[in-house]
């Protein structure tokens, strides 16, 4: 979720927001969907009801926004990423129609259709796949210790990397 709001939120925060639109990246090939919304509380949020108003009010974010995610995985020596529909940002209620839609898989997965995924929990009651807190402790308690610290971190992450648009937008895409 892509917050563009004037304050600045903590890590963790929840606010009631208001969605204004959508855009879908291809990430490894896989889709995933980067929802734009603003705090219902926010000074702006009475000026901002759909896509289009993000840029009539803050020219160029839209823009911004999609060239970062386009970019931000190339100096890990990913290639960059690619969007769906053109890499059009949808309005409101197509951001709506993903998120309901996403939203029914989820009630799909917490239901136990799905039999491939280990759903455990201890938060969402209506879940079959429901533990309690001892359950769930009982399973921590049985893996493995953990041995050693894993891999080594790769030089080449710790890198800086600055990318300056040298191209105009649509040669981009």
């Amino acid at each position: 979720v892509l917050q563009y709001f004037m304050a600045i939120c903590n890590p963790g925060e929840v606010k009631q927001v208001k969605i204004l639109g959508v855009i879908a990246m291809i990430d490894e090939g896989e889709t995933d969907w980067k929802l734009v919304c603003i705090d219902r509380n926010d000074p702006m949020a009475d000026s901002l009801s759909d896509i289009e108003d993000v840029e009539a009010k803050m020219p160029g974010i839209l823009e911004a926004t999609r060239d970062w995610f386009r970019i931000y995985k190339v100096p890990t020596g990913k290639p960059m990423n690619e969007f769906a529909y053109k890499g059009e940002w949808k309005n409101r209620d197509f951001a709506n129609n993903v998120i309901n839609e996403t939203h029914g898989y989820w009630n799909a997965l917490m239901s136990g259709q799905n039999a491939k995924i280990n759903c455990a929990n201890t938060t969402v009651t209506s879940s079959k796949s429901n533990i309690s807190v001892d359950e769930a402790s009982g399973v921590l308690g049985s893996q493995p210790e953990k041995s050693g610290d894993g891999p080594p971190v790769a030089a080449s992450t710790q890198d800086h990397c600055f990318v300056s648009r040298t191209v105009p937008e649509k040669v981009c895409h």
